[in-house]
């Protein structure tokens, strides 16, 4: 009973109407968009939610509630909130991969060899395998002499498109340590090339090699400076030749050049679109944005002379604004949602609350903190640190019934300190989920009003040691006057809607990520023949969720733009 996509963004007044209906969509909701999370227990969140809504979801499993984001509904769900889901649905922009070869005629599937692939998790390397070849691709239609890579992290995707793809690479960054370790990686490439060249009788064959460059591109200017320099100068000296290759392939007006950005930060997507625009020397810009949260916006404190959002015209006639909140809720991704476990899922709606638990401790005892202080992500290293202790006990005790709940408990909430200094571990916990749940399941044959009493003294031992870490990192003493206890019980009785809020509320991600990139899109439209533009969903969304790229060129570069529109 899902509804279709009905609109189109093949021509500007098509992406304005879409525009339009996501705007008059969601204006009824800013108090759910809006809403600040961490006072979902201090201003009473839950009450302005349908109450039919509310008592229906109740009754939902977690598994249920972390479906709403994908627009996935049950039968016996009131009509209204139904209805609610498939609209919101229905305008939200399709993720399912392209064709890609029906878009780009040179299209053909890389498939990375272990030395360039080495350091990538699964969602690098197929981000890189994929892109590398669009990017290819469109350097070949437009007869580049280089492509610059911006935001290139440790030079990935810039290396690909020069050992792979043979391309002339500037990679640019804000960090230096990234460049380094991107000359690093490439210095090794490159011997790996040079000897399979030797055993194969190809030893005077050259090799092209990335260029680094560390900059903080932090305007549009920057950005169109380096583009028409003549030579560059990176954090590592380069060999003679790539000076050269760069010196050709980047001075004077003929030059072609495309710019390339895979999940380029917040204003960064943006000022790559506006210097195809601003820059001759530019031919075609390949933009897969990302961190809509660091985007800056008209009207509000971080918006700069150019900011970015919104950036059409068509955006900004329709007067609607985000704000931090909505920017934040864009990066909310439906995949990552649908991909969660049981386990998982429960876990993230327990931190949510414990950090609005302890929103009430600071409101109560500290209002001199401010409204919604940033803690870090203590609540993510809790997590980790908490499921690792639940395996190892599970290892060393299999025997174990958990007929002694109260000492798990006990072990767990040891598990769960937090160092001060504001590091989380970075363990994988990925393929530990099963494990989880199986051991939640053992633990959900002990009901009874015991287990309930214990596990609710447990869930109280973990926030009580949630807000000691939080007081620590905002630089807070914590007094014996502070009753953790009162406010666990006050909020306690609300801790389950958290979670079916939550998911109503990221329901609305995947729907402002597709009006931020309808505007970016429509900015485009808006030149007129000046620019040919298509934007299109390149990656597998299961493996890389964030999947939505921009591709935009000056004419006669043989694109082809009608698969903007789902």
């Amino acid at each position: 009973m899902a509804k279709q996509c009905k609109y189109s963004c093949d021509t500007a007044a098509e992406t304005l109407e879409w525009i339009k209906a996501i705007a008059d969509f969601i204006k009824p909701f800013s108090f759910l968009i809006n809403a600040h999370v961490v006072n979902f227990f201090k201003d009473r969140l839950w009450e302005a939610v349908d109450e039919d809504w509310l008592q229906c979801l109740s009754n939902e499993s977690v598994e249920s509630l972390l479906l709403i984001p994908s627009g996935i509904v049950q039968d016996h769900w009131p009509t209204s909130l139904k209805e609610f889901i498939l609209t919101l649905k229905s305008l939200v922009y399709p993720r399912e991969q392209a064709d890609l070869k029906k878009v780009f005629p040179n299209f053909q599937p890389t498939s990375l060899n272990s030395v360039l692939a080495q350091g990538m998790n699964l969602k690098k390397k197929h981000e890189v395998e994929v892109l590398s070849d669009i990017v290819s691709s469109v350097a070949s239609a437009v007869r580049a002499d280089a492509v610059i890579d911006v935001g290139a992290g440790q030079g990935y995707l810039a290396q690909v498109l020069a050992f792979e793809h043979q391309l002339s690479v500037v990679a640019i960054d804000a960090c230096s340590h990234h460049g380094k370790v991107t000359n690093a990686r490439a210095e090794r490439i490159k011997k790996h090339y040079m000897a399979q060249m030797r055993k194969f009788g190809s030893g005077n064959q050259r090799l092209n090699v990335p260029q680094t460059i560390t900059c903080n591109i932090m305007s549009l200017e920057t950005l169109k400076s380096l583009t028409t320099m003549s030579s560059h100068k990176g954090d590592v000296e380069q060999p003679k030749s790539i000076e050269q290759d760069l010196e050709l392939g980047l001075a004077g007006r003929g030059s072609s050049l495309v710019l390339a950005g895979l999940h380029a930060c917040g204003d960064l997507s943006v000022t790559m679109l506006k210097t195809l625009l601003e820059c001759e020397e530019v031919r075609a810009v390949i933009s897969i944005g990302c961190c809509y949260n660091l985007l800056s916006e008209e009207g509000f404190a971080n918006a700069r002379i150019q900011y970015g959002f919104p950036m059409s015209c068509g955006v900004k006639s329709v007067n609607l604004s985000l704000g931090k909140s909505s920017r934040d809720l864009a990066c909310q991704s439906a995949e990552r949602w649908k991909s969660l476990g049981k386990d998982a899922g429960l876990h993230n709606f327990e931190l949510h609350a414990f950090r609005a638990a302890f929103q009430m401790v600071l409101h109560k005892y500290f209002p001199e903190v401010g409204i919604s202080p940033s803690i870090g992500r203590q609540g993510k290293a809790l997590r980790r640190k908490q499921q690792r202790k639940i395996i190892k006990s599970e290892l060393q005790a299999e025997e174990s019934t958990y007929s002694d709940l109260p000492q798990m408990a006990c072990n767990m909430e040891e598990a769960c300190s937090v160092t001060h200094s504001g590091e989380s571990e970075a363990g994988n916990t990925s393929g530990v989920r099963s494990d989880v749940d199986a051991l939640f399941t053992k633990m959900s044959l002990h009901t009874g009003s015991t287990c309930e009493t214990t596990m609710s003294t447990y869930k109280y031992s973990l926030f009580e040691k949630f807000c000691q870490s939080g007081l620590c990192r905002l630089g807070l003493k914590p007094s014996d006057d502070i009753n953790f206890l009162g406010i666990w019980k006050e909020v306690e009785p609300y801790v389950s809607l958290i979670g079916i809020y939550w998911s109503l509320r990221a329901a609305f991600g995947p729907l402002l990520e597709t009006l931020i990139l309808l505007d970016r899109l429509l900015f485009l439209q808006e030149q007129g023949d000046v620019l040919e533009s298509v934007m299109l969903p390149i990656f597998d969304p299961a493996i890389s969720p964030r999947n939505v790229a921009i591709i935009a060129k000056k004419p006669d570069a043989g694109i082809s733009s009608h698969h903007s529109s789902r």
